[in-house]
């Protein structure tokens, strides 16, 4: 067998389904701790939408009390797309590219432990903190903005933020394998900030240029967004649900695969 041969080879022991189970829970939940004890990623993650709801849904809301509700509710939905993208894109992008470079995936190559649960705990941690992000914009919303929704509406609206966490963290999958440790968090930024704007987060769409309007279509945080606000009444296109739905599914598989082949190019230059 040649050098590389046995620099590779490892031998996985067959586990029962109870024990995989545990070990997945054990991946998901260390990498729950390690983005708590991390005040940046968890702070900025999270207090940033909020501070943006606070001004843009409260502060600076309409003075009528119905139409600042309904003003709340559709910034509520805006900032919590713009939380959820910011949860996935800096859970998997930038910490990805810093685990990279600093040799923690070969170690997890190396180890008997399957590669999936490294990225299994991952999206665990982006759905846990997702979901930490829109219920405390909901009960922000809810006692201070004048937010009032059915539960079911309530219910589907966070189903569908929550569920948004998936694309994005392929997307983030996919910066990860090919941004370098230093220059991650920048790019995602990069990434990140321009495409919340066009996609109408930050200023409602109608009153952007007819030109970035068109843009927004291409852009996966537009058809988050329209989904969401689709789910309260306010979608710029009522009825679109399911086309939104396929283009965030063909964005995730587009971005999985730019992610398979980082991984292969990766695994040739550490094994080829």
């Amino acid at each position: 067998m040649s050098a590389t041969a046995l620099a590779v080879a490892v031998v996985s022991p067959r586990r029962s389904l109870p024990r995989l189970l545990m070990l997945y829970a054990k991946e998901a939940k260390y990498e729950l701790l390690k983005n708590v004890r991390i005040p940046v990623y968890a702070i900025s993650t999270v207090a940033l939408p909020l501070m943006f709801y606070v001004l843009f849904g409260i502060v600076l809301g309409p003075s009528n009390p119905v139409n600042r509700g309904e003003q709340a509710a559709y910034v509520l939905t805006s900032m919590g797309c713009f939380g959820v993208i910011a949860v996935a894109l800096f859970g998997f992008g930038v910490s990805l590219a810093l685990e990279r470079g600093q040799g923690w995936l070969q170690v997890k190559r190396a180890s008997p432990m399957p590669l999936a649960a490294y990225f299994a705990g991952k999206l665990v941690s982006a759905v846990v903190f997702s979901t930490v992000v829109v219920l405390l914009l909901a009960a922000v919303g809810y006692t201070f903005g004048g937010v009032r929704m059915p539960t079911g509406t309530a219910a589907g609206l966070l189903g569908i933020l929550v569920a948004g966490a998936l694309p994005f963290s392929a997307l983030g999958m996919a910066i990860g394998y090919f941004a370098r440790p230093n220059s991650a968090p920048g790019l995602v930024n990069l990434i990140y900030l321009p495409m919340s704007f066009c996609s109408g987060l930050w200023v409602p769409l109608f009153l952007l240029p007819r030109g970035l309007r068109l843009f927004a279509r291409f852009l996966p945080a537009y058809h988050l967004s329209q989904l969401a606000l689709g789910r309260i009444g306010a979608a710029a296109e009522p009825g679109a649900a399911w086309g939104h739905i396929q283009a965030l599914i063909a964005f995730t598989l587009v971005f999985l695969g730019i992610a398979a082949w980082g991984f292969k190019r990766d695994e040739g230059k550490t094994y080829g």
